[in-house]
């Protein structure tokens, strides 16, 4: 079993910057990928960045130039900067790991709890 806890939510004034860090535990061989997703009230959960164990990235639109995401493989903890941040941020970030277990696993997907990001005056 692999555990991923977020860190890093809080309350923050429109323009303001926040760092949310993930750090994943367990039964770990190696990771494919740790990412962020987000979902705000009445909406369906979507992906806001994701890095693979190769550094590649991809951003949804909503937030590229604004967020960066980045990893700590030997701490394999991963985070996400948010600068210039907006009300339409507001959601409960979750950290999704893509976990490999042994050499020869493709990988399992573990989500943690998530951390609540309010964006407000």
């Amino acid at each position: 079993q692999v555990q991923l806890v977020e860190s890093g939510g809080g309350l923050v004034q429109p323009g303001g910057s926040l760092r949310l860090s993930c750090a994943a535990s367990g039964s770990i061989f190696s990771i494919n990928a740790m990412g962020w997703y987000r979902q705000a009230p009445g909406k369906e959960r979507e992906l806001v960045a994701v890095v693979t164990s190769d550094d590649m990235t991809n951003y949804a639109d909503s937030v590229k130039g604004r967020f960066t995401i980045s990893r700590d493989t030997a701490k394999n903890t991963v985070y996400l900067q948010m600068n210039s941040l907006k009300p339409e941020d507001t959601a409960v970030y979750y950290c999704m790991g893509n976990v490999r277990h042994m050499l020869n696993d493709g990988g399992t997907e573990y989500w943690g709890k998530g951390t609540l990001v309010t964006v407000s005056s």
